[in-house]
């Protein structure tokens, strides 16, 4: 195929709701650019977007698919999106790599929830927008009604460029009221006949010609005053004035069409490589240095990595988009994320899994790579002579979570790579090895998603799993002070083991005061300390050693075997087996054998003493709390509350953010499992939320109860 220049070249991702006819369009715009020779269907699994097998069995997108067509001498890069909000990593990652946003809408069912969590996600990219609604040759189409629902949703910037004339079964004509005319088109759909608009069309199409010219001039000054002067502008002049809205987000013009009929479709791509923000016209990234990297074609080459996948007979492929300058075949680049050293042997546009091979690449323009060892999603490769990253996608957090075990033990090594490999797809997918929790756990968007990572697991990579549920990270401390003393005495032929250890623990909090004198009973326990050591525990909280040894009754040289084997005790709570934290220790007496005392006997004898103090300490178990935020619809408010009084949650506020109600609570983990799926379930899927670890507290008397009793029952289970 030909070499685009930088000013050629258009990208897009195309969002919306899943069945809202985003890969139909795709297929559309293939075909219209005459990249595809005939149009595939959904429904007949044979479309260029959802190829993989996964996506044929479940009938949606899963990943995204890197697309492109040719229209009128210039390059239309598509990256097409899943709709379910389970997937939105591959969005996140899709609207990174691309300019603008097109969101196609069901005109049957107007703005739906994947709708609104798609303009979320643009919103938050800062990326212009194209409404699209699709669908008008349905009998239940009703274009008025998402007109509102846009305008509700969206905001007062959603702009008609174009209305059906005859939406419903039948439906073959536009009017079009940048141009002031109507496009009809033949029962095959494809390109459309330019006509007069009908009379009994002018009025509506005048009025919203007239809403257009004010949006476009509201976006340049120049624009506002030839408006004034002439009450009006010229088509060239609102084009001009609507592509500078589109920049800023002023305007989200609507365009109407029938993907399936491929009717509409060759107008939207006219207006995408005419209005469409190219790479020059939108802010540039930032790079590690917090530098921007400018849209230079003459520049030295850059390119960002934001996909990997891997493809069967083929491995690896990675997505690139070149930021800056120009890349040719067997250029020399280097990996400013590990500084290794890269050829390009190798480089392809694609559609779906179809690759042509191309020479060269210019700035603004999409492709791929093969074959590249040391280089995966989120790298960035520069000219020989650069060694700043890109700052790179910001990926949602987390929202579901599951422990994951291979059925069977044999294939524990398989299932990490196969995982591995997963996490390198799709990132969104984080899987981490709890040593804390004896379990390999996976974090992902929603049970969805994790229930399609098991599909490949079981399908394509033939490892047969269970999903468990996740063990709570607890940790254990202390409620008051307490003290012990353990012999360790041991005998048996040559030289024995000997070793005494006294200490008392007590809570610690920052800025407490440190003990002078104890009384247990009858018996008082002056303290004086001769040595502190501060320790900050990996998993949280600290550990203050204190040595109150006077007359040299512990020789200093056994103080950090003796701290040796409390920490191992502090590895391992009495109630549950989890860590410990927060605890204050002062070892003030003991006694030593002049032969027998070594540090295995210190570090024993440390660490039952320490043992026999928390059990009478007044052990308490901590939970971990988050802090959760959910972006809740107002009708569905109080369920959404209701619920999370429910799992023990405390609302802290309440606040509105176009047009939902937000509500920030601090819930225990051990309540939010499957917390996804439930919101999902109270709110119809309107909702969105975020979690993030807080801190750790006190569980109440019965919940601790509980969890002690299933503790045990789990280890004599085990």
């Amino acid at each position: 195929m030909k070499t685009y220049q930088t000013g050629q070249i258009k990208s897009i991702a195309i969002l919306g709701n899943s069945g809202s006819g985003k890969t139909t369009l795709c297929e559309a715009m293939l075909f219209n650019g005459g990249v595809i020779e005939r149009r595939g269907t959904v429904d007949a699994r044979n479309t260029v977007s959802d190829y993989r097998p996964v996506e044929h069995e479940n009938g949606n997108s899963i990943y995204s698919t890197v697309l492109y067509s040719e229209f009128r001498n210039k390059k239309i890069n598509i990256i097409d999106t899943p709709g379910l909000d389970d997937f939105s990593g591959n969005v996140v990652s899709s609207l990174f790599a691309t300019d603008c946003a097109v969101l196609t809408i069901n005109v049957q069912n107007g703005v739906e929830v994947g709708s609104e969590i798609a303009f979320r996600h643009a919103e938050k990219a800062h990326k212009p927008l194209i409404l699209v609604v699709n669908g008008l040759d349905h009998e239940k189409a009703n274009f008025e009604r998402s007109i509102e629902m846009m305008k509700d949703r969206f905001g007062s910037n959603t702009n008609v460029v174009q209305y059906p004339v005859n939406e419903g079964a039948g439906f073959n004509s536009i009017i079009d009221v940048l141009r002031m005319k109507m496009l009809q088109y033949p029962v095959e759909g494809g390109i459309s006949k330019i006509l007069d608009i009908p009379e009994d069309q002018m009025e509506k199409a005048l009025e919203l010609h007239n809403a257009l010219v004010e949006k476009a001039a509201e976006s340049d000054e120049s624009l506002m005053e030839q408006f004034f002067a002439n009450d009006s502008l010229t088509e060239e002049e609102i084009r001009r004035g609507i592509a500078k809205g589109i920049v800023t987000r002023g305007i989200f013009p609507v365009f109407c069409l029938s993907a399936k009929n491929n009717i509409g479709v060759d107008s939207l791509m006219e207006f995408i490589v005419s209005e469409a923000p190219s790479i020059t016209d939108m802010p540039p990234p930032v790079n590690s240095r917090g530098d921007l990297v400018k849209a230079d074609p003459a520049g030295p080459a850059s390119v960002y990595v934001f996909k990997s996948s891997i493809e069967e007979h083929i491995g690896e492929i990675n997505y690139f988009r070149v930021f800056s300058g120009k890349i040719t075949e067997n250029m020399e680049v280097v990996n400013s994320n590990n500084g290794v050293k890269e050829r390009l042997s190798q480089l392809y546009v694609c559609a779906g899994k179809n690759r042509v091979r191309v020479q060269e690449l210019n700035t603004g323009d999409i492709g791929a790579f093969v074959k590249l060892k040391n280089t995966k999603a989120d790298h960035t490769l520069n000219a020989p002579g650069n060694d700043w990253k890109y700052a790179g996608i910001s990926y949602p957090e987390p929202k579901y979570r599951t422990a994951i075990k291979a059925q069977s033990e044999s294939d524990d090594e398989k299932l990490g790579e196969a995982l591995g490999k997963i996490h390198l797809e799709d990132p969104t997918i984080i899987v981490e090895y709890s040593k804390e929790l004896k379990q390999i756990l996976v974090h992902g968007q929603g049970e969805y998603h994790l229930n399609i990572m098991k599909w490949h697991l079981d399908n394509i990579y033939k490892i047969p799993t269970n999903f468990n549920p996740p063990r709570i990270p607890y940790r254990e401390t202390i409620t008051k002070a307490a003290q012990a003393e353990y012999r360790h005495k041991k005998q048996s032929g040559g030289a024995g083991q000997f070793g005494e250890v006294h200490l008392i623990i007590e809570p610690y909090t920052e800025g407490s005061p440190e003990l002078t004198m104890m009384k247990f009973g009858n018996k008082e326990i002056k303290l004086s300390v001769r040595a502190k050591e501060e320790i900050d525990l990996d998993w949280g909280g600290r550990l203050i050693y204190v040595n109150c040894i006077v007359g040299g009754s512990i020789d200093a040289r056994f103080m950090p075997a003796i701290l040796k084997g409390i920490m191992e005790k502090m590895e391992v709570g009495p109630l549950t087996g989890s860590y410990a934290r927060d605890i204050r220790v002062y070892v003030y007496d003991g006694k030593m054998h002049p032969v027998d005392s070594n540090e295995i006997s210190f570090r024993l004898a440390g660490r039952n003493a320490f043992s026999m103090a928390f059990k009478n300490a007044g052990p308490k178990i901590l939970e971990p709390i988050y802090d959760v935020e959910i972006m809740v619809p107002a009708d569905r408010m109080g369920d959404v509350i209701s619920d999370l009084q429910g799992r023990r949650g405390m609302v802290l506020g309440m606040s509105s953010e176009k047009r939902f109600e937000v509500v920030r609570a601090r819930v225990p983990l051990a309540e939010m499992n499957k917390y996804s799926t439930a919101l999902s379930s109270i709110t119809g899927g309107r909702a969105m939320y975020t979690m993030k670890f807080s801190e750790y507290a006190q569980v109440p008397g019965d919940v601790q109860d509980a969890v002690i009793k299933a503790y045990h029952e789990e280890e004599e289970d085990e």
